[in-house]
């Protein structure tokens, strides 16, 4: 059993329990927030994480205080035999909470798998409920297969509730704030408005363009009254109901109210970078070691040693903040 003197901890006192892994940086979608239209160098699959490498990552990190492990790409789902992963990451002992984010884009077809292996919630990242506006935004003719897809979703109520993300724009997201309120009313979905972020690959966004969580929760409370949830310690969601019990609403808000005083988390990149900010300009290499033969005690070395130096804050918004130079989907969102 773990203590807590071997949890790990960063230099501001804070533990960290949750690790985000991406499995590839490959996505079948081009979203304009996170991709150019004509796509990104891909890794050659040498250069990405195995599934034994990543198995063995979790394993050391699970007794320092992991609970908490997601995976997310580019897109997860076009990574092979991606099941086989979830089944090898479920079996390990202290593990508490193993979920996905994906585009759902193959959802109907493996959504039995997934949840075979182990899988216990699921994110799809949905921007529009419009079939143009959806085409517009992600650059895929794509909608009908992602709504099956969440539809398919429905007959494993034990991933309840499912999440649907829904990065928000200013002056492209207004149109969509009602329809995703009633979406959350009439399915089992808790709909998740996440404020733009600085992570584009054009290098676009401007703060101007962030249509802020305050905003939106406005804009639904006038047709649909909300009441606040209390948040949970870590959570990155602040959660609201509708007054007459039918569903939730989430926020994230990481731009006009950032969460970082209690951030928990990690990230492990596709080719084995631990990042221990989403907007960290620094990395820590775990591949290199993981292959030339380092053993357990060598790697926990150096993921303390980074955890230590874990950032304060992302100093979005702040006088000179400086964009990294990865994407989101090269990060693992």
């Amino acid at each position: 059993m773990a203590s807590r003197v071997a949890s790990l901890r960063d230099g501001h006192g804070r533990l960290i329990g949750d690790l985000r892994v991406s499995v590839t940086d490959r996505c079948n979608f081009r979203c304009q927030y996170c991709m150019p239209a004509e796509g990104l160098p891909w890794l050659d699959r040498a250069e990405l994480l195995t599934f034994e490498e990543i198995e063995r990552l979790v394993r050391l990190l699970v007794p320092l205080g992991i609970r908490s492990v997601r995976l997310t790409g580019g897109e997860p789902l076009v990574r092979r035999e991606l099941p086989k992963l979830i089944a090898m990451l479920s079996a390990i002992d202290g593990l508490e909470d193993l979920s996905l984010t994906t585009n759902g884009y193959l959802l109907e077809r493996m959504a039995d798998e997934l949840v075979g292996a182990g899988l216990e919630r699921i994110n799809v990242s949905l921007d529009s409920l419009s079939r143009d506006r959806f085409f517009q935004i992600t650059r895929r003719d794509a909608l009908p297969q992602v709504i099956r897809g969440l539809e398919t979703l429905e007959r494993f109520p034990q991933l309840g509730p499912v999440k649907v993300n829904c990065v928000a724009m200013r002056g492209f997201t207004e149109d969509e704030v009602i329809p995703f309120a009633e979406l959350a009313r009439r399915k089992p979905y808790q709909v998740r408005f996440i404020e733009f972020m600085p992570l584009d690959a054009d290098h676009a966004w401007t703060e101007d363009r962030v249509l802020t969580g305050a905003e939106i929760r406005a804009l639904i409370d006038r047709v649909y009254p909300l009441e606040p949830i209390e948040r949970e310690a870590h959570a990155t969601a602040k959660v609201w109901r509708f007054a007459d019990g039918r569903g939730e609403i989430g926020f994230v808000n990481p731009v006009s109210e950032p969460f970082c005083a209690d951030c928990d988390r990690i990230r492990l990149t596709a080719e084995g970078k631990l990042r221990t900010c989403l907007f960290s300009l620094h990395e820590t290499d775990l591949r290199g070691p993981l292959r030339d033969g380092s053993g357990d005690e060598q790697l926990v070395e150096a993921i303390r040693d980074a955890v230590w130096r874990k950032e304060l804050k992302h100093h979005v918004s702040e006088p000179g903040f400086r964009q990294p130079p990865r994407t989101m989907s090269q990060i693992g969102g």
